[in-house]
């Protein structure tokens, strides 16, 4: 007979919105103030900078000494963009517009983090605060996350003037400059490694 005396004792059922709310990042479009040839939603932007972000990490422990803990960075990156489920998608061009537009969207993405991080069970809060509100994030983990969503929005830029779309040149432009800019190793490794083949067509990539 198994030894049942350690079981943990399952948690009452209790009743959470959390993942039914950001459910919904899959009909808040990204890039909103640009005609797009190619749509781009929160949640699958969330997922690509998941994977780049997990690349960068192993990267940084791989060729660059470091000692990140690529898990905990993959999954803060997942949730890096929820509070956008409460805030909207805020174009960067108006976020950033002046010091005193940016503080302010800086403090109602805070209060979001923290209203969503309320939705959860009380027993997980504990296990979501480190990944769910920016601010408690681990410093270095922030970092990469941020550097794989400029490769993120790079990318989308490259491909949306490769279909013939000039709304993006200028983003492009501006985008690819900030990766320059941008002294983390892991970044030229990716740019250099993976982002030459975006713009293969299928028939290339599988010759």
């Amino acid at each position: 007979m198994p030894d049942t005396t350690s079981t943990k004792k399952q948690p009452a059922p209790v009743r959470s919105h959390f993942y039914a709310y950001i459910s919904k990042l899959r009909w808040l479009q990204r890039w909103g103030m640009k005609r797009n040839v190619i749509s781009e939603n929160v949640m699958e932007h969330s997922w690509e900078v998941a994977t780049i972000a997990h690349v960068l990490a192993l990267a940084r422990n791989r060729y660059f000494g470091g000692t990140v803990d690529v898990n905990a960075v993959v999954v803060a990156a997942l949730y890096h963009d929820c509070s956008e489920v409460i805030t909207g998608d805020m174009p960067s061009p108006i976020k950033y517009h002046s010091p005193e537009i940016t503080k302010a969207y800086k403090a109602i993405e805070h209060q979001a983090d923290h209203e969503l991080l309320s939705l959860l069970p009380d027993d997980l809060k504990a296990d979501f605060r480190p990944v769910l509100v920016e601010a408690e994030i681990v410093p270095e983990y922030h970092t990469l996350i941020k550097s794989a969503d400029t490769i993120c929005a790079y990318l989308k830029c490259k491909a949306e003037v490769q279909a013939g779309n000039p709304e993006f040149r200028k983003a492009e432009e501006d985008v690819r400059r900030r990766l320059e800019r941008d002294d983390c190793p892991e970044v030229r490794y990716f740019l250099e490694t993976f982002a030459p083949s975006y713009g293969l067509t299928l028939d290339e990539l599988l010759r």
